[in-house]
């Protein structure tokens, strides 16, 4: 955004840069989940292949308005050569699907790894954490980048013997929402763990703060300086 005004001539002019920089909870958090089967025969893969995703996606979707988003990515089903002899000869066929689940409530995020985790042939990578696009973190930085370059203007205005008199241009240089992933939740992991009893116990996870950074820079028109 800008906003300009024209100045008097030969009015002294003062630019300076703001940064609003927050550190806050993040509001969603994204996994990954791979459905993977395997066998001699291709129509039988394919069909266990088509089971474990109707009971992965019937498991997500059983936790309601917790996950904000489900989506299906790539399917795949893929002959395998054989290791000796000529010939386009296939000894076995492997197959997988893959899922993404966002979810906005991080104790049901917990529960629901844990127990996709312990589906047969199924991998979880994540949680990868992030605001919401419309997340008021966003304004609250552009904010406060705007009161910090306010605040320098006034600064070095003061520095000078002189006052800020009127706004000639504020820009907006960028704002970036910091996702770091999260450490991978590694599946055979955590189904080896829950090998010994009938349920898995719910994973503890730890939402990661994110970084929301805003930018701008700030061009003023100052009294006359005392030098």
């Amino acid at each position: 955004m800008t906003q300009q005004h024209h100045p008097s001539p030969g009015a002294p002019q003062l630019t300076v840069r703001g940064e609003g920089r927050l550190e806050v909870e993040p509001e969603l958090a994204r996994i990954d989940v791979s459905v993977r089967s395997g066998g001699t025969d291709r129509a039988a893969v394919l069909a266990a292949l088509t089971d474990r995703n109707a009971e992965a996606l019937a498991l997500v979707r059983s936790y309601g308005e917790a996950v904000t988003a489900l989506e299906t990515g790539a399917l795949s089903v893929t002959p395998e050569p054989a290791r000796h002899g000529r010939g386009e000869r296939v000894r076995g066929y492997r197959g997988w699907v893959r899922l993404s689940a966002e979810l906005a409530d991080f104790t049901a995020l917990g529960e629901l790894t844990t127990r996709l985790a312990d589906l047969e042939w199924t991998r979880v990578d994540g949680p990868w954490w992030a605001l919401r696009p419309d997340s008021p973190a966003y304004a609250r930085a552009r904010r406060a980048a705007v009161a910090e370059a306010v605040r320098r203007g006034r600064e070095y205005a003061d520095a000078l013997g002189a006052s800020l008199v009127a706004l000639l241009e504020l820009s907006d240089t960028g704002l970036a929402g910091a996702v770091p992933p999260g450490r991978p939740l590694g599946a055979a992991r955590m189904a080896f763990a829950a090998e010994s009893v009938d349920e898995p116990a719910p994973l503890d996870v730890e939402p990661q703060r994110q970084t929301v950074v805003a930018e701008v820079v700030a061009r003023f028109v100052m009294s006359p300086p005392e030098l």
